[in-house]
């Protein structure tokens, strides 16, 4: 692959990824309301969940979300149920989630695999990026050139794109956080955040084939 291709595809792949949505919401979420450990982790679910989604565009699956009504409303539905139930959840917090003193919380309760997890389920649950993978790939593969070593050039690029951004937002966040640390704000931002996540699950049941 040439440099100035590659150099396209990151470009690419950036404004698409730049684009707030579920996985920077977690990233966000988690920042605040535990340390930047967890939002590596969530961020590393998200990129592990990339791989997943990369690897059955790949293999065809996005061909067959394209072309399967049923089976593309399938992962349609999971996503948004799943985003909606994020939000109801968040939305029903109402207590302060940035005193983990006052909810006798400490660092080793940190469920780290339950983090991880949730970035991971929010990332393969969402049938847009193997779609954008689906219809990205094919511009910037070249055909004289082996195909495997490509394919991981480009996805450990949007991988790495993504953790990067989602990191980014969690700093910018985390800079924030003395500002929510009063019981009225705090409660406010999982009301916000909430019916943030619940509009984005609504937003992917609205979600067309292209």
């Amino acid at each position: 692959m040439e440099f100035h291709t590659w150099l396209l595809y990151t470009t690419v792949a950036f404004i698409a990824i730049v684009s707030p949505g579920p996985a920077v919401l977690l990233a966000i979420n988690n920042s605040l309301m535990y340390d930047l450990k967890a939002t590596i982790f969530s961020s590393l679910g998200n990129a592990s969940g990339l791989f997943v989604l990369s690897s059955a565009a790949m293999l065809g699956l996005g061909v067959v979300l394209k072309t399967s009504m049923i089976l593309f409303t399938v992962f349609k539905i999971v996503g948004a149920l799943y985003l909606i139930y994020l939000g109801i959840k968040q939305f029903r917090t109402l207590h302060n989630i940035f005193e983990r003193v006052h909810l006798h919380q400490t660092q080793s309760a940190v469920r780290y695999f339950t983090i991880f997890r949730k970035g991971f389920l929010i990332c393969i649950t969402n049938p847009k990026p193997i779609i954008f993978f689906t219809a990205l790939f094919p511009l910037f593969l070249e055909p004289t050139t082996p195909i495997i070593p490509q394919f991981f050039i480009l996805t450990l690029t949007f991988m790495s794109l993504s953790f990067m951004t989602l990191m980014g937002y969690a700093f910018f966040a985390r800079s924030l956080k003395h500002w929510f640390n009063t019981r009225n704000r705090a409660t406010w931002f999982n009301r916000i955040s909430g019916a943030i996540f619940v509009g984005l699950g609504l937003g992917l049941l609205g979600l067309e084939r292209k």
